[in-house]
């Protein structure tokens, strides 16, 4: 067979199979064709048969492309028995839903992702990444698959499930320690100046394991309690240890391709190992540990906490003496040093005999679900679960009881809808539960995330997940994203990092067709903004770009009338918008994403617990320019607003998708609007405003020396279209920067 031919003109090889060569059996190609590869096939056969090609000596010679079609026996259309990899006697029988191994090209990859659901197609979280393939498992009929198939381009080959967590969790140990050497061989730690650090503050961390060994140092290791040791006889430390540097080991063992680590850990217990901290003592046990750790060296540092208390349930999203001291000290007013400080907590995991067997979303808001102290923090990330897990070993008993993509069981959620900050801020990969005969759900391996076992060298691997795992998971993300940012503010990682996530389709299903503000309430409770994207947190690239703006303000004054302290300044920013390139698209819809960052200094006394603006020392706001506003005007209209802060809200119709009953909360502030093009060409002006907040009260002294750092992040996404927005943005920026030379 000639199968050059194959790989060309809209046809894409995927496979040659010559099953029985010594019995010169027929070869075998699988190749995929657009409409258009097909036509184009279609017309070299009808050339074969009607056209020759004309010698040099003018005589008549072969049939135009007699290679190719004279080494074709015959076309028929191919199933996905075609695309499977293993004998063909494991190809899978039935019609029910089962799980697939799906090879995809890794340069489509993407496109199949976006559009699998539309064909029944559920795609998991684990992804095995190679040179050419990208490989993952996905649930779905061989109807729903073969019509993806036959739809969507892609898919390369097909193949029986590999192995879930509980493979490697359940393997002697002598088996474990030879994929322990395997993982080792393949992983560096590539020497940085200046490393980002994620600083557990758990139970401690056990160094025996050579996995986490080079990345966390006998010195690295604290206790908030001098009179504590720092080892961790419990696990739960050296479980997010793993995950904190690894992920899920269950894809790097998979996968086996060479890891480069560039985070390094640190320890600090603040749990003892027998008894627990008085509930009082929870708040100074956490300052005490992040004392230690900073006392001993300065760092970029990620500071990751998943322990969580039920004592202060339900709180309804007000402050606790926990969550008040986690606002402080990542605002940089508590703890030995006064720095601003990146701070992750969990939500608190839930209590699964309060749940059935089926509608588990209504259970996750039952009052006593809510989430826990101190992850309501205003500051603080607060980081959530939900799950792609919803694969079990072949033949074993139960289903999943999440489906994919949305929340996991265990992942507490909001009882509030307003008023409060939105919490959990984002959710990662948290495992799921298993449905296996009468309440409640249980938990299962396979459905757990695989990580390190603080029982080396008894045990290599255990299984570890909720919304501690999923904590561990968001630090090792923000970890990556802060060590190729090191010179941005913990404020704008913050909102780099939360503005990039995004709801599944999966959680979308819940909105009804055409959402108004309201409807988005329910999703904002349980998944906060969804699930980060490493990629569009860093990306600015030609058809979507971000304006990234680090800068203070001084939102208060003194009355010259010695009453409440009146308004002192806002920023405007005049953007350099791609005018000319958005003229072009004309009524195209872009996307434009704001997200505002600050961190407040609290104020938790009785009377400021009924109220956002008095427990915040200052609140901000965002505001854009309408179409053809004039700056006067919108300065104007921006004043009015911001006099009245605690009267009646009520949206303005900007095209806002979210709208100020659910942006306007807590000390991060996320936005999105779509508009013709044209329009945004228009609306270049945001304005960052003070409303009020305790220091303008009129017993806050010397409000004129009271200044907050705020982050400003700005996105525009045109999606697919060709243009090329960020070229005239950076000429805009380079020439606004020489100016400011030449002034």
């Amino acid at each position: 067979m000639i199968t050059k031919g194959l790989n060309a003109s809209d046809l894409t090889l995927l496979s040659i199979v010559q099953e029985h060569p010594e019995n010169n059996q027929p070869t075998k190609a699988t190749v995929f064709a657009t409409a258009k590869g097909l036509d184009k096939l279609r017309h070299k056969i009808e050339d074969f048969a009607d056209k020759n090609r004309t010698k040099a000596d003018g005589s008549e010679g072969r049939p135009y492309n007699a290679d190719l079609v004279q080494s074709i026996g015959a076309i028929v259309e191919a199933g996905l028995r075609a695309l499977w990899r293993g004998p063909i006697s494991k190809f899978p029988d039935g019609d029910g839903t089962i799980p697939w191994e799906i090879w995809l090209d890794i340069s489509q990859a993407e496109a199949f992702f976006a559009r699998a659901a539309e064909f029944g197609v559920a795609i998991g979280a684990d992804r095995l990444e190679f040179p050419e393939d990208l490989v993952v498992i996905a649930n779905a009929t061989q109807n729903s698959l073969a019509l993806a198939n036959r739809r969507l381009a892609g898919v390369r080959a097909l193949a029986a499930p590999t192995v879930t967590a509980d493979y490697f969790d359940a393997m002697q140990i002598e088996e474990q320690a030879e994929w322990l050497g395997a993982l080792q061989n393949l992983t560096t730690f590539e020497p940085i100046d200046s490393p980002t650090y994620i600083t557990l503050l758990d139970r401690g961390v056990s160094r025996a394991h050579p996995l986490i060994a080079p990345a966390l140092t006998g010195a690295d290791r604290h206790a908030a309690d001098p009179a504590w040791g720092v080892e961790d006889y419990v696990g739960h430390g050296t479980q997010l240890a793993g995950l904190s540097l690894y992920g899920d080991l269950t894809v790097a063992l998979q996968a086996m391709m060479p890891i480069q680590l560039r985070q390094r850990l640190e320890s600090a217990k603040i749990i003892p190992d027998a008894g627990h901290n008085p509930h009082h003592l929870l708040g100074a046990m956490t300052r005490a540990g992040i004392n230690a750790v900073e006392t001993a060296a300065d760092r970029r540092r990620i500071f990751a906490m998943a322990s969580t208390t039920e004592d202060d349930t339900p709180h309804d999203g007000a402050p606790t003496s926990w969550s008040t001291e986690i606002d402080q000290l990542v605002a940089g007013v508590s703890g030995l040093k006064k720095i601003p400080r990146l701070l992750l907590v969990s939500a608190g995991n839930t209590n699964q005999n309060l749940f059935g067997n089926d509608d588990y979303l209504s259970s996750s808001h039952h009052p006593e679900n809510e989430i826990e102290s101190p992850a309501h923090a205003w500051n603080a990330i607060c980081v959530g679960a939900y799950t792609n897990k919803i694969f079990l070993p072949f033949g074993e008993a139960g289903v999943p009881l999440a489906p994919a993509g949305d929340l996991a069981p265990s992942s507490r959620t909001a009882s509030w809808l307003s008023h409060w900050p939105i919490k959990p801020d984002i959710v990662f990969e948290g495992g799921n539960w298993v449905v296996n005969g009468p309440p409640p759900p249980m938990g299962h391996s396979a459905l757990a995330l695989l990580t390190t076992d603080h029982q080396f060298p008894l045990r290599v691997f255990t299984t570890c997940g909720e919304t501690s795992g999923a904590t561990a998971l968001a630090a090792r993300a923000i970890s990556e994203l802060w060590t190729e940012y090191p010179h941005l503010w913990p404020e704008t990682i913050r909102a780099l990092f939360i503005s990039s996530a995004r709801w599944t389709q999966q959680m979308r299903s819940h909105l009804p067709t055409n959402p108004a503000k309201g409807a988005y309430g329910q999703l904002f409770q349980r998944y906060g903004y969804g699930v980060p994207d490493m990629q569009r947190a860093r990306r600015s690239a030609s058809n979507a770009l971000s304006l990234v703006v680090q800068d203070t303000i001084q939102p208060y004054r003194s009355s010259d009338s010695g009453g409440e302290h009146t308004h002192n300044e806002m920023k405007l920013f005049e953007l350099p918008w791609p005018v000319e390139e958005l003229r072009k698209l004309a009524d195209t819809p872009v996307t434009l994403r704001v997200a505002l960052s600050t961190y407040i200094q609290p104020n938790p006394s009785e009377p400021a617990r009924g109220s956002k603006f008095r427990y915040a020392s200052h609140n901000l706001r965002f505001k854009l320019n309408r179409p053809n506003e004039g700056k006067s005007e919108f300065i104007a209209r921006i004043s009015k607003i911001a006099e009245q802060p605690e009267g009646p809200v009520v949206d303005e119709d900007d095209g806002w998708k979210f709208g100020r009953n659910r942006r306007d909360v807590g000390s991060i502030q996320i936005d999105e609007l779509s508009c013709a093009a044209s329009d945004l060409a228009r609306r270049n002006i945001v304005a960052v405003h003070p409303v009020a907040g305790w220091w303008k009260a009129r017993t806050a002294k010397d409000p004129e020396n009271r200044s907050a750092r705020f982050a400003l992040v700005v996105e525009i996404d045109a999606e697919a279209l060709e243009t090329n927005l960020y070229a005239e943005v950076q000429m805009a920026i380079d020439n606004l920067n020489a100016v400011s030379v030449v002034v």
